[in-house]
């Protein structure tokens, strides 16, 4: 059976932008009423402003979801607002650049204030009220490093493993219940991300760089072709949704090769990396 959502109510955070901002048009365009969450409250209302388009009441909330009191007092503007909810999205993200030994503590947590505690924050202020619809949805954006755990990336992935965690875990709490849970993983997804993201006061500056600029030139999927796959998804019910070719060709390895997969991982980026550079050279 088809998830509804024409005349549902979704939560989409991180909305100001990137794979958030392309949701709250996909939404919009399947007549579902929105409730668009950024810490950015000028981008977020061009965002809301081009969701209009398509007839959808949409309401802004400018705040912060890394801050511990900001979930209770969403939860009453969306239900001041709209009354209800039936899908909860938890999309906002950051990134943080540097090793291990190159990243302090007070860097990590700012990440996973974020990304981690973020999300389950708002699930637990919007669980009680999802439940009292006759169908409703979770769905928590992990990543493709919440399967697998590149060198680089320990701040990261450690948040997107936990959101993993949590989120298979809270769906089968939920199972017995008209609330579904989706993780969704997404590959390299051509948006700010990398380009915003936090570097780490002990990492070398040109390596930061040149790790912004392989990230950019890997994105292989727009961030509209990633929310059309991820509202397909929302639509079908399914609990895990992987977005773009990278993603499934990702999680099919992490399976094979369980152990081994970051070998085979670094050298197909770096022939990845190679021809897509050659390739730029020669257009220039």
């Amino acid at each position: 059976m088809t998830f509804p959502l024409r005349g549902g109510v979704a939560v989409v955070t991180g909305a100001a932008g990137g794979i958030g901002a392309a949701l709250a048009l996909e939404l919009a365009s399947r007549s579902c009423h929105l409730a668009l969450i950024d810490r950015d409250g000028e981008a977020l209302a061009g965002v809301a402003a081009a969701a209009r388009r398509d007839g959808v009441t949409i309401s802004e909330h400018t705040a912060d979801v890394a801050d511990p009191a900001a979930a209770d007092g969403l939860r009453q503007a969306v239900l001041a607002a709209h009354g209800r909810t039936s899908v909860l999205i938890n999309n906002a993200g950051v990134a943080l650049l540097g090793r291990f030994d190159e990243i302090s503590l007070t860097d990590m947590e700012w990440l996973f204030a974020i990304n981690f505690w973020g999300t389950v924050r708002m699930c637990k202020a919007f669980v009680p009220v999802l439940r009292r619809e006759p169908a409703a949805q979770i769905v928590n954006l992990s990543s493709i490093f919440g399967i697998v755990a590149p060198a680089g990336q320990t701040a990261y992935a450690a948040a997107k493993f936990a959101v993993r965690g949590f989120s298979e875990a809270l769906m089968h709490e939920l199972e017995d219940t008209a609330v579904d849970v989706s993780v969704v993983h997404p590959g390299y997804v051509n948006t700010a991300i990398a380009r915003s993201a936090r570097i780490a006061a002990a990492a070398d500056p040109k390596e930061a760089a040149e790790k912004i600029a392989n990230f950019d030139r890997m994105t292989g999927t727009t961030a509209e072709q990633a929310a059309a796959r991820i509202v397909a998804g929302i639509e079908r019910r399914q609990k895990r949704i992987l977005v773009g070719r990278d993603a499934a060709w990702l999680d099919w390895m992490q399976r094979i090769f369980p152990v081994s997969y970051w070998g085979l991982m670094k050298r197909r980026a770096a022939r990845q990396i190679a021809r897509l550079a050659a390739n730029s050279e020669l257009r220039s």
